[in-house]
């Protein structure tokens, strides 16, 4: 079921206004895709905190300003962005930060100094996803999987 600002899932109650403003747009976009809802609230929150943490104040001000979403808004749908959604995450050193990134993903989503913290995001991210997250060592070689699927 879509959202709006006055009507939206009790877990986006205590989000900041402008970061459940985002969370609604992209759980609306994800229920578009055919989403269920108990995955697109998870998902949208967590994009929607990460876009907050990451936005600049210009941004954050033009998207307070944009258009609330609306239940029946018209969502674009993004072929490459649903098949980001649905894919794996790996976790791998890269110029010298570890690297959060699904596959097929054109760049990471995080990077980190620590390689725990950067385990601890890709975890959050698949089981968002519902997929999986391979854990590389700093030599490339696989270290271990963990699968979210189910």
């Amino acid at each position: 079921m879509p959202w709006n600002m006055e009507d939206y899932p009790a877990s986006m109650k205590n989000l900041d206004p402008l970061v459940r403003k985002k969370a609604i747009a992209i759980a609306n976009a994800l229920l578009a895709d055919g989403y269920p809802d108990d995955r697109a609230i998870p998902i949208a929150t967590s994009q929607a905190e990460k876009w907050y943490d990451d936005a600049s104040p210009d941004e954050k001000k033009a998207f307070q300003k944009a258009k609330t979403p609306k239940k029946n808004d018209p969502h674009e749908h993004d072929k490459n962005a649903k098949k980001l959604m649905n894919a794996a995450v790996n976790v791998r050193y890269e110029e010298d930060h570890w690297v959060v990134r699904s596959d097929n993903a054109k760049q990471a989503s995080d990077t980190f100094d620590k390689k725990d913290a950067a385990v601890k995001r890709g975890k959050e991210i698949a089981e968002n996803k519902r997929s999986s997250v391979a854990v590389y060592k700093k030599d490339g070689t696989l270290q271990k999987t963990y699968d979210f699927s189910e």
